[in-house]
């Protein structure tokens, strides 16, 4: 398991992408990203253009240790893009339009939580490598509101559990990387 770190537009999955293929050209490739408007399609669109043809892509933010367990040994590599959106999806899957004022954000992380354990589990067990790319939520101001902090909070207890757990942890700041572990 690599975890590969940073801000937004810094090249990490660039350089996830990189190391995922160099172990081959059959790369299963996790995309957490769902379609909420016109730019977030568009988004997405040009990243399937621009993976290469042999990667198989598997679109989902739920589940995805199952997903890593029972395909893995079908692929050269895995790539997850990306833990801080799949962390996203998670919280409006489960929250819905309740106001934040009033959401049990302990039973929220327990249940991201429960579906990181498992990621975790899976990723161990894998028989090739699981290149997870996640946004480093620390460097920048603390927000404004309740639950942009919270989700501050949630991620950057994930992401440190996700690199207490991974072989290599790479920060990647304007596109240089920086191996912090491994």
């Amino acid at each position: 398991m690599i975890l590969i770190t940073g801000g937004a537009r810094s090249g990490k999955s660039r350089l996830a992408e990189q190391f995922a293929a160099e172990q081959g050209d059959n790369v299963l490739y996790i995309a957490t990203s769902i379609v909420t408007d016109e730019e977030m399609a568009q988004r997405i669109a040009i990243h399937q253009q621009t993976r290469p043809a042999t990667w198989q892509t598997h679109e989902g933010f739920s589940q995805l240790g199952n997903v890593i367990r029972d395909r893995g040994a079908e692929h050269d590599a895995i790539m997850l893009e990306c833990i801080t959106t799949m962390i996203t999806n998670l919280m409006f899957e489960n929250t819905g339009d309740i106001p934040a004022e009033t959401m049990d954000f302990t039973a929220l992380e327990n249940k991201i939580n429960h579906q990181v354990d498992a990621l975790i589990d899976s990723c161990r067990l894998c028989p090739c490598p699981v290149y997870i790319v996640t946004n480093e939520v620390g460097f920048g101001i603390v927000p404004e509101n309740l639950l942009a902090r919270r989700f501050r909070d949630i991620a950057g207890r994930v992401n440190q559990r996700l690199a207490a757990f991974a072989d290599e942890v790479y920060l990647v700041v304007s596109g240089i990387e920086l191996k912090m572990k491994g």
